[in-house]
C-alpha cells in the first residue's frame, strides 16, 4: 500500500481510512483488468469479423463468432458491475466510448448452457 505522508498521519490516528484506501486501490484496480479483458475481447471479435466477412461464412465459422460475441458479453457485464460497484451508474457512457456493437450489448450478462451431448444406450 502506497499512502502519503498526510494519508499515513490520518490513518494512524483513523486506521479505518486506511483500509478504505485499500479497498478503493483494489476497486480501481479491477476496474481497470475489467476495462482491458473487455477490449481484448472486442479486439478479438473485431479481428475475427474482418478476417471471416458474414456472407460467406461456414457453420463452424459463425460458432466460433457466437463464442466470441458470448465472451465479450460476458465480459461486459463485469465490467459494468464493477463500475457500478464504484459508484458509476450510467452504462450508457460505456457503449459509446467502447463502439460496443447491439449484438455484444444484448449478450451482457447472458449465460449460454448448452444441453449435454445425447448419448446412444449402452450395448446389452
Amino acid at each position: 500500500m502506497s499512502l502519503n505522508r498526510k494519508t499515513m498521519i490520518e490513518a494512524a490516528k483513523k486506521p479505518v481510512l486506511a483500509l478504505d484506501y485499500e479497498i478503493a486501490q483494489e476497486m480501481a484496480s479491477a476496474l481497470g483488468r475489467l476495462g482491458h479483458a473487455l477490449e481484448q475481447s472486442l479486439q478479438q471479435l473485431a479481428q475475427f469479423e474482418a478476417d471471416h466477412p458474414r456472407e460467406a461464412s461456414q457453420p463452424d465459422e459463425r460458432e466460433r463468432r457466437r463464442a466470441l460475441v458470448s465472451v465479450a458479453g460476458q465480459a461486459l457485464w463485469n465490467f459494468v458491475v464493477q463500475r457500478e460497484a464504484c459508484g458509476l451508474r450510467d452504462s450508457r457512457q460505456i457503449m459509446r466510448d467502447y463502439r460496443l456493437p447491439v449484438e455484444v450489448q444484448h449478450r451482457m450478462g447472458a449465460v449460454v448452457t448448452r444441453p449435454p451431448p445425447e448419448t446412444s444406450p449402452p450395448n446389452q
